[in-house]
């Protein structure tokens, strides 16, 4: 590897040339030589042979040098610096950038009247130095840079260029977290390359649309733009383009839990791939894909040819994560106590060398992350203090260096720790401030890598329950009111993160509500699934708050809620009534006595995991079922709750349904006869069948003031809001949508709609968080109240049920979640429908008043 500074070359070369107006033979034929020469080193260059690249760089520079042609020495210092990037050689690489930048300048002409060919120059160097910013640690800069670079471009016209450094933009907003920034610069390329013939760039485009759009959750979407990607360079024959969309595209199979397909597509890589760097990643994914399916031997066979290829790599921020991925998937084998699994110590090595190698580089961001990690290696072994002392210098840096990202992952580290310990107050300061970090940051909850990622639930949800676990922690005392306020609000927190994480963006607009201020005859219930027991926090109209606690594993209760719900839905006549009472007793046989003295009418429970499956209507205290004693309802956060009576007066309903057949969906007959009934009480427009489209929807949203909209059609909740729809007679209308469809009234019109109510849709089966669905139909309305159904009744009790809700729903003394509970009770009483089945699934969601 040569040494060679560029400075050092350019010193040795200082002879003036005579400048001829006319080349010679000769000249000509050096000129061809040096063009070829230049040829040469982008070919070595592509070839990852970079070493060979700069020797054929500095040979063009030297030639271009001799003929005093500084632009052209400007431009190969550029290529010069990104081969020394190549080779983690960072000061030859600043070095040549900062030279290349003296020669533009000494060209004499200040920007607004530079040439066109210096301009293209200054871009392409501009790009140059982004880069070499962003492989040390610093996005915002790159950023800025590339910004520059654009905007240089867009002055000689260089559309190519413009795109280049847009994508290169993008790859800066993920660096700094800011996926749906990235997803943006990346859509509005693909929408300037679209009508463009197939190239390159173009695949190149399309690939990171499609990685940002697994990033954000759009699998589907991701997995159609990575196959185009893929389709342009197979027909551009170009390898690396081919084996960088088989790696992402691996990604979207893992995501969605197809392992054999994504071991295929990573292995296609290592089969095809001329760059080692390529090879590397698709064997680190594949290396965790096999640890995901505990393929042990497989994965220990392969992590030994991983690690020799991976620490002769020169350091950059891109190697530098690959060496922390590694060290992850070595730590996941060495816990499953394989045989001849690799120690804690061999990984701690690795890691600490990794720390070395990113403050060689000057990345500081990868350094807090590594010390980090090393930190939660010596947590692993139990040697607490050497693990707070790495933890703490980590998280000193973080915060130095502005990096909550990163900084939130190390407070948790640091709360667990003092928890070891058993300094309990220190440990609830720490988490407290990492559940504050994680408020600031909301849905922009990424690793500053892909390959190191971790799922919401692995890395954001525990930080909101450990929390809680410790404020409410067993003990001689009860928790003080302090700590039962601030669990309150954390679990509340919790809920607001999964519905950013569901969407995948912040879109909720939270502003606490004390609920004794609106409504005197509420309480508010929350049970809290923790690992050894369930909480429950009741919260009583001018009262301090209570607690109750239940020793039960996690899995236990999650057991018995699963076979609850199926007990229900496969209309057993008996069996499900032990399994209500068991789940009435864990949830509020502790609280009846407080319950009655405080003479509440409504119920509103914050419900937590596979809770939010159930119907706590159909609880029984062995006497009679909780609807029989309280109204109840539903929401998945009072902080989201604008406190407002339905005005029964002038109600209008927007009704619309099917009643046939459509998209492989079975006809829901009783339908027309539901919307007749709903018309008979309050006045309506209907839109049936072929009238149900989402465009006649929106119109007749748009030209009319209606309270209430009811659609009565199938719909899927789910936990993933790709899979989150309602069905109309052309197409499907996706929870992303709904906000548009139903939002765009309130900005026409002053009143909002006050109850949407959804008719035989139902929650996923075996989708233990698909009412997070639910909840996110609920609050992407921009609804007060949504009414919906846990599971579809496709018969003639939900015509009669809607008949019976809306005639409540017109009686003024009665509030919605009042209503809801007459028409429930009316279905109970009838000999035919006296089932769960039948009554329970309707659930109101958000404000009952």
């Amino acid at each position: 590897m040569t040494g060679t500074n560029v400075r050092q070359v350019v010193a040795s070369n200082t002879d003036s040339q005579l400048i001829y107006p006319f080349p010679s033979l000769q000249e000509e034929s050096r000129a061809k030589d040096t063009l070829q020469q230049e040829n040469r080193g982008k070919e070595l260059y592509e070839g990852e042979q970079f070493l060979e690249a700069v020797t054929s760089w500095q040979n063009v520079f030297q030639a271009y040098q001799l003929q005093g042609d500084k632009l052209n020495q400007a431009r190969v210092l550029s290529n010069l610096s990104l081969a020394y990037q190549k080779l983690g050689q960072w000061s030859q690489a600043t070095t040549a950038l900062n030279q290349s930048l003296e020669f533009l300048e000494g060209l004499g002409k200040t920007p607004s009247h530079q040439s066109k060919e210096q301009l293209k120059v200054l871009a392409q160097v501009l790009n140059t130095r982004g880069n070499l910013e962003l492989a040390t640690g610093q996005p915002e800069a790159a950023l800025a840079t590339w910004q520059k670079a654009t905007a240089t471009y867009t002055r000689v016209e260089n559309q190519t260029g413009v795109i280049r450094s847009l994508i290169n933009q993008s790859q800066a907003f993920r660096a700094l977290g800011l996926n749906r920034r990235a997803l943006s610069t990346l859509t509005q390329v693909s929408q300037i390359l679209e009508k463009q013939p197939d190239s390159s760039i173009k695949a190149v485009a399309l690939r990171n649309l499609g990685t940002n759009l697994r990033l954000v959750g759009k699998l589907e979407q991701a997995k159609q733009v990575l196959q185009q990607s893929l389709a342009i360079a197979q027909k551009l024959q170009s390898p690396l383009d081919i084996s960088a969309a088989f790696i992402d595209l691996g990604n979207i199979a893992r995501a969605n839990r197809d392992m054999e397909a994504a071991l295929g597509f990573y292995q296609k890589v290592v089969d095809i791939s001329p760059s080692l760097i390529l090879k590397l990643r698709a064997n680190l994914n594949q290396l965790n894909t096999l640890i995901d399916i505990k393929q042990w031997d497989l994965a220990r066979e392969l992590s030994r040819k991983i690690e020799p290829q991976l620490v002769n790599l020169p350091a950059s921020r891109g190697v530098i994560y690959m060496r922390l991925n590694f060290a992850r998937s070595l730590t996941r084998i060495s816990e499953a106590k394989i045989q001849d699994a690799p120690t804690i110590a061999t990984i701690a090595q690795l890691v600490a060398t990794t720390v070395e190698k990113a403050k060689s580089i000057g990345d500081k961001q990868a350094e807090i992350f590594a010390l980090g990690r090393l930190g939660s290696l010596y947590e692993t072994t139990q040697q607490w203090s050497i693990a707070q002392n790495l933890t703490q210098k980590a998280l000193m840096l973080a915060q130095s260096y502005n990096t909550p990202d990163i900084a939130y992952l190390w407070q948790w580290q640091l709360g667990r720790l003092l928890k070891k310990q058993g300094d309990v107050s220190g440990a609830i300061a720490a988490y407290t401030q990492a559940v504050k970090t994680l408020q600031v940051l909301r849905n922009e909850l990424v690793a500053v890598e892909p390959d190191v990622q971790f799922s919401f639930r692995e890395r954001v949800e525990p930080v909101y329950r450990e929390l809680v676990s410790l404020l409410l922690q067993p003990g001689k005392t009860e928790p003080n009111q302090e700590s039962l306020h601030q669990a309150r609000q954390v679990i509340e927190s919790l809920q607001l993160a999964e519905l950013d994480n569901f969407f995948q963006e912040a879109c909720l607009d939270a502003k606490p509500n004390l609920i004794d201020r609106f409504d005197a005859n509420a309480a508010v219930i929350y049970p809290i699934i923790l690992p050894d027991r369930l909480e429950v926090i009741l919260s009583l109209p001018q009262q301090p708050l209570l607690h109750y606690a239940t020793p039960i594993e996690q899995n236990q209760l999650e057991t018995l809620a699963d076979k609850l719900r199926q007990t229900i839905v496969i209309r057993s006549r008996d069996d499900y009534m032990a399994l209500s009472q068991q789940l009435y007793d864990w949830l509020l046989r502790q609280s009846e006595t407080d319950l009655s003295k405080s003479e509440v009418k409504t119920l509103v429970f914050v419900l937590d995991g596979v809770l939010r499956n159930l119907p706590m209507a159909a609880l029984h205290d062995g006497k009679q079922f909780l609807i029989e004693k309280y109204s109840v309802a539903l929401t998945p956060s009072l902080q989201l709750l604008p406190p407002k009576h339905l005005q029964q007066e002038n109600l209008k309903v927007l009704s619309a349904g099917l009643t046939e057949a459509r998209q492989g969906f079975s006809p829901l007959e009783y339908v027309e006869t539901e919307l007749k009934e709903i018309k008979s009480e309050v006045p309506s427009v209907v839109l049936l069948n072929k009238q149900f489209t989402s465009k006649n929807l929106q119109k007749e949203i748009q030209s009319a003031s209606f309270p209430i909209v009811h659609i009565a059609t199938h719909g899927n909740f789910s936990s993933k809001a790709s899979e989150t729809f309602i069905l109309t007679w052309d197409s499907r209308i996706q929870i992303n949508e709904f906000d548009s469809l139903l939002k765009n009234n309130q900005q026409n019109r002053q009143q909002a709609i006050e109850l949407l109510v959804l008719s035989a849709c139902e929650t996923a089966t075996g989708d233990k968080r698909a009412a997070l669905g639910l909840a996110g139909i609920a609050v992407r309305a921009g609804a007060r109240s949504t009414l919906a159904t846990l599971w579809s009744i496709n018969d003639e009790a939900t015509a009669n049920f809607m008949g019976k809700f809306y005639q409540n729903l017109t009686n003024t003394q009665q509030t919605k979640a009042e209503a809801l509970r007459q028409s429930q009770l009316a279905i109970l009483k009838n000999p035919y429908y006296e089932h769960p089945i039948y009554w329970a699934p309707y659930v109101l969601i958000g404000n009952w008043l």
